[in-house]
């Protein structure tokens, strides 16, 4: 199937343009420095991952059972689950905790599934200010775009264009250092926290064992989220599942090390319900809601369902090198890179971003770089085939069954060039875009050059 034109549009536009490559060369290359040395910290790195893929693996052989669990431990400590299937249901049940409470402002913390059910455009229809508290995802809702990053919303701005923005936005010097633009968005921040009516996160993990929501930070912003506000919405697919306490043990240094090179991230909580009458911080109310939204399709699959793994740390998306040339708004999804391009075809049941699975090199980078051994390429592939299968047009066929005929015939192997050539110029004169030249055939086989005793 061919890429929608606007994915094709948006990746030239980024693969063309120099800036963009300097500034993620450069972002990124810092993350490269720093994930190789947080490896360090295991002794055994390769028997980590495969231990944390089998504790994944029981999660999603076993996720009834431990998704019952969580909520069991939960609602014994006075929270309250809801079970959401689709986006539409998420909205709607955080929309009447709203109009039962009255809220006028919300603070959110960073999270991707926000992103996923659309969240903050949601709220904005409902009258609801809603601010962003992690300083990158401030920087795109200022700018009204998607984060760019799984990890690091505003990967793709220079610290230039960043004091550009907060000069324009808020009148700062426009040559204001990243510790001077900090200062200043801690202190906006800090007033919203102390005056927002609800706190709104997504959830790392779920801990079936302790019904307790596991939530990892660099900026404190998390947890300011959850004590101030009254009321705590936290979002979390069905996949954030984990069966025991002890399993953070592994999984917050993986997910540190491998999404930012850090040992550990700076700030690891756990919440397991609404402040206690002994308690001085926390909010009075918790909700978490547990969203399918499409995972239940990818469950079915026995070979797909790996990609349910997925701790989101982005280091796919920093080992890709198309990620790395098209950029993440390319994608037009809310998971971008590799990761991205598995499960957005199969969260929506191939009625859309199928294109996405044929944007991948299937060098492997990416699932040598997945701290859960997810086999991403072999995934990509995975989903080609079904796409081939269920999609696949007249002309495609035609063409391979033109490709093994030919490859299984010797004498067409060894076919005039000249009308190799032809053919190909006639055919697939575009296939390599307006900026290159397709190669042309040699005068003779490898075959036939043997034969002559030339190789």
């Amino acid at each position: 199937m061919k890429a929608p034109k606007a994915f094709l549009s948006k990746s030239e536009a980024k693969a063309f343009s120099a800036d963009h490559r300097r500034t993620i060369s450069f972002n990124i290359g810092k993350y490269d420095v720093k994930v190789v040395e947080g490896k360090r910290q295991f002794l055994n790195l390769e028997k980590a991952r495969k231990l944390a893929k089998n504790t994944k693996w029981f999660a999603m052989e076993n996720l009834p059972q431990l998704l019952l669990e969580f909520e069991l431990q939960f609602t014994a400590r006075g929270g309250k689950v809801i079970w959401a299937e689709n986006a539409a249901e998420a909205l709607s049940e955080i929309g009447e905790i709203i109009k039962k409470r009255n809220a006028k402002t919300v603070v959110k913390s960073k999270s991707m599934i926000t992103e996923e059910i659309e969240l903050n455009h949601f709220l904005v229809e409902k009258g609801i200010e809603v601010l962003e508290t992690d300083l990158g995802e401030y920087i795109v809702q200022l700018r009204g775009e998607a984060p760019y990053h799984i990890v690091t919303p505003a990967m793709h701005l220079s610290k230039y264009e960043i004091a550009d923005l907060f000069h324009e936005k808020f009148q700062t010097a426009k040559d204001a250092s990243p510790e001077e633009i900090t200062a200043f968005v801690r202190k906006l921040l800090r007033e919203k926290f102390e005056t927002a009516d609800i706190g709104i996160t997504g959830a790392n993990f779920l801990i079936a064992e302790s019904g307790s929501v596991a939530l990892t930070e660099n900026e404190g912003n998390a947890r300011l989220a959850t004590t101030f506000p009254k009321i705590h919405i936290a979002i979390a697919g069905i996949e954030k599942v984990l069966p025991k306490l002890s399993d953070l043990e592994l999984f917050w240094p993986l997910l540190s090390t491998f999404g930012t090179g850090q040992q550990l991230t700076v700030y690891n909580s756990l919440l397991s319900g609404p402040k206690l009458d002994d308690e001085s911080d926390g909010p009075e109310e918790m909700y978490v809601i547990l969203l399918d939204n499409g995972r239940s399709l990818i469950l079915e699959d026995s070979i797909i369902r790996q990609s349910l793994y997925c701790v989101r740390c982005g280091s796919c998306l920093n080992a890709c090198p198309v990620y790395r040339t098209v950029g993440g708004h390319s994608y037009d999804s809310p998971y971008s890179g590799p990761i991205g391009a598995v499960i957005m075809p199969q969260l929506t049941g191939f009625t859309e971003y199928n294109h996405l699975s044929e944007a991948s090199s299937l060098c492997g980078s990416c699932t040598e770089n997945c701290p859960v051994n997810i086999d991403l390429h072999h995934l990509l592939v995975y989903n080609r085939r079904k796409i081939s299968e269920k999609f696949g047009t007249g002309t495609e066929r035609f063409m391979w069954k033109t490709w093994k005929n030919t490859m299984l015939r010797r004498n067409r192997m060894n076919s005039s060039s000249f009308l190799k050539n032809m053919f190909i110029s006639i055919f697939f004169k575009k296939a390599w875009g307006p900026r290159r030249d397709f190669p042309e055939f040699s005068g003779h086989s490898f075959n036939q050059l043997w034969n002559k005793g030339k190789v």
